[in-house]
């Protein structure tokens, strides 16, 4: 089988999965390939790029934690964040029943992205 990348722009409110529970949208919507998987994830409620591909050797490389593949996130928030909360956020947040691997985080200006 040949193998298949395909970056896809993954819109707001929908699943990084093909398959899910209703009323929630998936990637099954957009009639892609059905033997592509995303490379990685992003929540329902974040958009960007995605990369599918049936390359599971790739997948595993950039999405498995044993991996330690850097990732890079720009991430519009409400209000302006201060020095105190970026810190935090460097050491790892609470996230339900976890915390969150420290990270590092910067302060840019807002970027030039289309609607």
């Amino acid at each position: 089988m040949s193998k298949k990348y395909i970056a896809f722009y993954k819109p707001y409110g929908i699943l990084s999965q093909f398959t899910g529970e209703r009323p929630e949208e998936t990637l099954g919507v957009f009639g892609l390939p059905s033997e592509v998987y995303a490379a990685g994830r992003l929540d329902k409620d974040s958009e960007g790029l995605l990369l599918l591909t049936n390359d599971g050797a790739l997948i595993n490389s950039l999405a498995h934690p044993k991996a330690k593949t850097p990732k890079v996130y720009l991430v519009q928030v409400d209000g302006s964040p201060t020095q105190e909360s970026l810190k935090k956020m460097e050491k790892g947040l609470p996230i339900k029943n976890y915390i969150t691997k420290p990270c590092f985080v910067k302060k840019i200006k807002e970027p030039n992205i289309p609607p």
